[in-house]
């Protein structure tokens, strides 16, 4: 949540701080007291005067080159670069990155002794206006450059990696075709102040928090500023704000960041005091009464730990799970994503730190939990990204565990700036479309925005191989061939079809399985999704089995009266090596059988050493012994005359019963 000063009563309301008289012609003395008193935004407006004072202009002098007896147009020079840095600082300072990019650029250009850190803020300026890739280069080149000029490591040392990262991140993922598209919601719901934190009540109708200026306490001349909780109401990206919504409140308290339990009676809400700059958060629970809700009272000390802060409540769409951020102790750092599971009558188990993989020595941010995906989305400031609050997204491997690596969720989601509060518009699709806040276009403050994710698909048909028809009840899982987790599973119908949604330039893998059929899978790469919005992918046949029903391998040979594989068989084995490689679980017999001619002695010797010629292969390809063993039948098995009923031979019987099988023997 972002704080509000008196740049935002300046900004918004514009009243300009009363001057004594005497500093009305020092600009820049002027501006060293509000600069002192941290007040950025006077600070910048009295630099921005003072510098309009100096005859001095960008690139006129070089530091400190002057004429011999010049100290005069010297310390004016000092003075001027002072002012330069100085409004540079001031600008940053409230987050106007705008204006103060354009000043660290001349500052620069100055003496690094005196302003050792302006390369720095130079780079991270570019960086925070950053819009398109070469934005994120230009800044890293001036990270760059500030660490090759760096003696030793420090902080900044530390803290320009971090961004040198964020930007490497940034010029290599705006390469891919956005995932979403984002569009600053329109009516009236962004007047005024900071706006955010959307929670979704009906089906036109959301709760939002604000801190827009209250005309009762403009009357009286104090903050007017004050965050609490708004209706709105409104479709698509368009919503118009209306009252605040009822809840009995304390003066002195501000309140928001709110979420509601599935059943609609249950409205928990962030609650919180700043006093001489220390701010402390508790979250409080209250229930619906009428159009309102009854006074909140604060949650347990289990979840507002004494001295520590908990906010940012958010509730799964299925009621299980309770989530909220704390910077109480026992987590990672800063503030970390902790966890209730919801019992019977609305009770909440003792919190449970959501771990590791997720939580960072950084600041975590606003959860919000699909059940349906089993996903989590949440934002942070302690992982590699576009810089400031990034989205990041995990899937969880069931019973809310077992979480995955994070994925950042993209550009334009997330941008150089703070990306906080996603929230699903509906359950059902609650990752396809909803809410962020960013103050992406705002110098001061968070804005409400619609995401909608940009569907593209992939799919394809399962035939069966023999009928050549539809086949139903297949199986079919995709996974990320990189990482090797699945994503989804769906079970094809009548048509044996089967669609995913997907990301653009992935690699994925889909594997086709069937109970007694042998199972198929592939990789493919969605590359070419950039120019459409799906993809088929190739039409798969599966072959039925039964067990211990021997199937034949056509054209295996060996030499005349040998075991030697000749290498056409090899070809034929390698087929039959993939399928049990599609098959991990599958375990078979491989057969040799010969015709009649020789002894049976001498049959049974040669068919034995056939087949462990093709199981040797095999295992010297990389099959477990264990799941394939070999078998020599001779010439006990026929499956064709080797003689005609005139006793003439008979070749094509012959050619019939020299043959090689193998056998599913448990799958």
């Amino acid at each position: 949540m972002k704080r509000f000063t008196l740049i935002c009563i300046l900004a918004l309301t514009g009243l300009l701080p009363n001057l004594q008289a005497q500093y009305i012609t020092d600009f820049k003395r002027t501006a060293d007291q509000y600069f002192e008193q941290k007040d950025y935004y006077s600070a910048a407006q009295y630099y921005s005067k003072a510098l309009g004072t100096f005859s001095i202009k960008p690139g006129q002098y070089k530091p400190y080159q002057v004429d011999k007896g010049g100290k005069k147009k010297e310390q004016k020079l000092k003075d001027y670069e002072q002012v330069v840095y100085k409004l540079a600082e001031s600008y940053r300072m409230y987050n106007d990155f705008g204006n103060a990019e354009k000043y660290y650029a001349e500052a620069v250009t100055f003496d690094s002794t005196l302003f050792p850190q302006a390369r720095y803020w130079y780079g991270l300026t570019i960086r925070a206006n950053a819009k398109k890739g070469e934005d994120y280069e230009r800044a890293w080149e001036q990270l760059s450059a500030y660490r090759r000029g760096q003696k030793e490591y420090n902080e900044f040392s530390k803290k320009a990696d971090a961004e040198i990262k964020n930007c490497e991140f940034a010029i290599e993922e705006m390469k891919y075709p956005p995932r979403y598209e984002v569009v600053k919601v329109s009516g009236n719901i962004n007047q005024g102040g900071a706006n955010y934190a959307i929670v979704p009540v009906s089906n036109n109708t959301v709760y939002f928090t604000s801190s827009r200026p209250d005309s009762l306490l403009l009357s009286k001349k104090s903050n007017p500023f004050v965050n609490t909780l708004y209706v709105a109401t409104g479709d698509n990206a368009s919503y118009e704000s209306r009252e605040k919504v009822q809840i009995p409140t304390d003066k002195g308290i501000e309140q928001g960041a709110a979420a509601i339990t599935p059943d609609g009676n249950t409205l928990f809400v962030t609650r919180w005091t700043n006093k001489d700059g220390n701010k402390k958060s508790s979250i409080y629970r209250g229930t619906r009464t009428g159009n309102g809700w009854t006074e909140p009272q604060p949650l347990d000390a289990s979840i507002n730990v004494p001295g520590y802060s908990a906010k940012e409540p958010s509730v799964s769409s299925d009621g299980k799970y309770f989530l909220f951020v704390s910077d109480r102790s026992g987590g990672k750092g800063g503030f970390d994503i902790w966890y209730s599971s919801i019992g019977s009558g609305g009770t909440l188990s003792a919190p449970q730190h959501i771990g590791a993989t997720l939580n960072t020595d950084g600041d975590e941010s606003s959860p919000f939990y699909d059940p349906i995906k089993q996903t989590l989305v949440f934002s942070t400031n302690g992982r590699v990204g576009f810089g400031g609050q990034d989205f990041f997204m995990s899937k969880s491997a069931g019973n809310f565990g077992g979480w995955s690596a994070p994925e950042n969720m993209g550009y334009p989601i997330n941008s150089a700036k703070d990306d906080q509060y996603y929230t699903g518009l509906s359950p059902d699709k609650a990752l396809n479309k909803g809410f962020i806040s960013s103050d992406r276009e705002s110098v001061c403050c968070l804005e409400i925005f619609a995401v909608k994710r940009r569907a593209k698909m992939a799919g394809g048909m399962v035939l069966d191989c023999e009928t050549n028809k539809p086949l139903a009840g297949a199986k079919i899982t995709l996974l990320d061939s990189t990482q090797r987790n699945v994503l989804e599973t769906q079970t094809t119908g009548m048509g044996g079809n089967y669609m995913f949604e997907i990301e653009m330039n992935r690699k994925y893998k889909v594997l086709i399985e069937k109970e007694n059929y042998f199972s198929k899978n592939f990789n493919f790469n969605s590359e070419q999704l950039t120019m459409v919005d799906s993809m088929m992918n190739p039409t798969v046949c599966l072959k039925r089995f039964e067990i211990n029903k021997p199937i034949v391998l056509n054209d295996i040979f060996y030499d005349y009266n040998k075991a030697t594989l000749r290498p056409e068989s090899r070809l034929i084995l390698d087929s039959l090596y993939y399928l049990l490689l599609d098959n991990p679980k599958m375990e078979i017999e491989l057969g040799a059988h010969t015709d009649s001619k020789g002894t049976d002695a001498y049959n049974l010797k040669l068919s034995n050493a056939r087949a462990k010629s093709c199981v040797d292969y095999l295992i010297s390809k990389g099959i477990e012994t264990k799941r394939i063993v070999s078998k020599g039948y001779g010439e006990s098995r026929p499956v064709a005359p080797n003689t005609l009923p005139n006793g003439a031979d008979n070749p094509d019987g012959r050619q019939l019963n020299r043959r090689t099988e193998f056998k599913v023997l448990r799958n």
